[in-house]
């Protein structure tokens, strides 16, 4: 299990890359997520692990989803969603937003695929037989 100190180094340098990312400095995250510049400062470094509330605030100053701060905090398990939806998470050169647009237009075909499958019908009594006798 990792030690505390250890999830928020974690956390602190997703939230730097992130903000490296955004192109915006430590000041403008400060001003644009309503947290104290010395704050964020110490969060990146890993000296403070952020509450839930905070990493929201940060969150919105980014413009990612709370949601994928959360999982890098350990606050919420990874989602289930395949290879494709870890291909999708683990891409290092697509942005938060840009990864959850991918996820919601994969995640919509899924469903409408699933939507539009005929049900499968059980096999007759018949049916199964035969395929017994070809085997």
């Amino acid at each position: 299990m990792e030690k505390v100190a250890d999830i928020a180094s974690d956390i602190g340098e997703y939230i730097r890359q992130q903000r490296s990312n955004a192109k915006i400095s430590l000041r403008q995250l400060s001003k644009l997520a309503g947290v104290s510049n010395p704050y964020l400062s110490q969060i990146e470094r890993g000296v403070r692990k952020p509450s839930a509330e905070i990493l929201q605030q940060i969150a919105k100053g980014l413009r990612i989803s709370a949601e994928a701060l959360y999982v890098q905090a350990g606050i919420l398990d990874l989602p289930m969603g395949g290879p494709v939806g870890d291909a999708i998470r683990a891409d290092t050169e697509l942005t938060e937003r840009q990864k959850q647009v991918l996820l919601d237009v994969y995640e919509s075909f899924r469903r409408e695929n699933a939507a539009a499958k005929p049900e499968p019908v059980a096999p007759t009594p018949e049916q199964a037989a035969e395929s017994k006798e070809s085997a």
